[in-house]
């Protein structure tokens, strides 16, 4: 994953960063127990929300929370949280990374991401066994995705975002209840942010290697009319990000809300914030016109 979806830290209090972090810690320690140190190496802020989510609008009764030292915390003890929900995040950890690392490999020959899906074959199999239908939804988006980007025709931006859109609503909508359609559309919108927010992070990278990134033609055009590609960039997440908290603000959540409005409506833009100033300040402004 991206590791797009974090909290805004300096706003939340620190009894409510600690529990955050709760969850983070429950999802490392399921992933060590189910896949090992492999299971591990692929811990994502991004699951760890999809876990803080759902426990916190199912509220589960089997929730365990435990002190412990770990690595990453030798000389304190720290406390994790862990459900069938942190479970369930786990398991969606190891099915994207596993798509991811093969797909950086077969794209872009990348050694890290054959590494990385062949740790996690194992892991990928027993979650694909229990979750037939996710890992075929999964699939066929990253399918699809990948002929988009192969054709690389005018307008492919949101037909990219929406590929990713519903490939993160699925994996959204643990169950078929009552929730599932909020769930979807939270997951869909959140997904099509990230997906536009990590193009426009790329920008320079896929220029200089030839890489597909649907941001750029946009870019282009604009330059030649002198529009505001930042500008725009902006605006086009801020409507998937409207759309995503709509859908989230549907879910009768009480538990932890405050914390996940702290991701959704600031945490979420901590990154585009740094990539926003980065390219609209006065000497990277200066450095484009002296290149152009």
């Amino acid at each position: 994953m991206f590791g797009y979806i974090v909290i805004n830290e300096p706003e939340l209090r620190i009894r409510e960063l600690d529990l955050y972090r709760s969850y983070y810690c429950g999802l490392c320690e399921d992933l060590h127990d189910y896949y090992g140190r492999s299971g591990q190496l692929v811990l994502s802020y991004d699951t760890t929300f999809l876990g803080f989510l759902l426990s916190s609008l199912y509220e589960p009764q089997d929730e365990k929370k435990t002190e412990s030292n770990c690595i990453a915390h030798p000389f304190k003890k720290h406390t994790s949280r862990r459900s069938q929900y942190t479970r369930y995040a786990a398991d969606m950890t190891v099915l994207l990374a596993y798509y991811s690392g093969r797909d950086d490999w077969e794209d872009e020959q990348k050694l890290r991401g054959l590494a990385v899906s062949g740790l996690l074959k194992g892991g990928f199999r027993d979650v694909s066994a229990r979750y037939p239908e996710k890992a075929e939804v999964i699939s066929q988006c990253l399918s699809e995705l990948h002929e988009i980007e192969k054709k690389n025709e005018e307008g492919s931006a949101d037909r990219a975002a929406a590929c990713f859109g519903n490939l993160l609503a699925e994996i959204f909508a643990f169950t078929n209840d009552e929730w599932e359609i909020p769930l979807r559309k939270t997951g869909f919108y959140l997904g099509k942010y990230i997906y536009l927010l990590d193009a426009y992070d790329d920008l320079e990278d896929d220029e200089t290697n030839g890489s597909f990134n649907p941001l750029l033609p946009i870019r282009a055009r604009m330059s030649e009319t002198d529009g505001d590609f930042n500008g725009y960039v902006r605006t086009l997440l801020t409507m998937q990000m409207a759309s995503c908290c709509r859908a989230f603000e549907a879910l009768p959540i009480v538990e932890n809300i405050d914390i996940l409005r702290n991701i959704l409506y600031a945490g979420v833009w901590t990154k585009f914030e740094e990539i926003f100033a980065k390219r609209t300040s006065p000497a990277e402004t200066a450095e484009a016109s002296a290149d152009s």
